[in-house]
């Protein structure tokens, strides 16, 4: 289940750069990061969808410096496109509380961790190869020692639970977890 974006921290949104593969996202997003340009990796509305399911939510304002940005480091993207009437960015994560866990679900990974002690306590779905091995190496770790999903797995699961990830270190350090 998604759940629709709320603006926070001046960040406006009204812009999304399109993708055709996983990977051009994934490589659309550091080039941004590294322009510090602000961006939101997000699920787009289906009728704005082209290539992969994945787009960057960026400052519509700042569509020309976002262009230069992917161009000056050959990131490939297909389009540039205001965010139009009432469509609506699908976050790629939600969070759920369960008392004593927490349960982080990005895109279709989900991470659960013990709120008292930060313990990776389960990770699930993907059907991705390399979500086994990161589910050996994470698997009863306190989070901030836990490995870094991106850094050892190649596909969108473990980007997917990388992003749960991310989030479950904000959750904590906010006292939340």
């Amino acid at each position: 289940m998604f759940f629709k974006s709320g603006k926070k921290n001046g960040f406006e949104g009204g812009g999304l750069v399109l993708f055709e593969s996983v990977e051009e996202a994934m490589g659309g997003e550091r080039a941004l990061k590294a322009a510090e340009i602000e961006n939101r990796l997000v699920a787009p509305p289906p009728e704005l969808r082209r290539g992969c399911d994945l787009a960057l939510e960026i400052n519509l304002v700042e569509k020309p410096a976002v262009e230069r940005a992917l161009q000056e480091r050959k990131a490939s993207f297909l389009d540039i496109l205001p965010m139009r009437g009432d469509a609506e960015l699908l976050q790629v994560v939600k969070v759920t509380d369960f008392g004593e866990a927490v349960m982080v679900k990005a895109g279709n990974m989900k991470l659960t961790f013990d709120k008292a002690s930060g313990v990776v306590l389960n990770i699930s779905g993907g059907g991705c190869p390399d979500i086994p091995y990161l589910h050996a190496e994470m698997l009863g770790l306190p989070l901030e020692q836990a490995p870094r999903p991106k850094a050892l797995g190649r596909t969108l699961c473990a980007l997917m639970l990388d992003r749960a990830y991310e989030q479950s270190l904000e959750i904590r350090k906010n006292g939340n977890g």
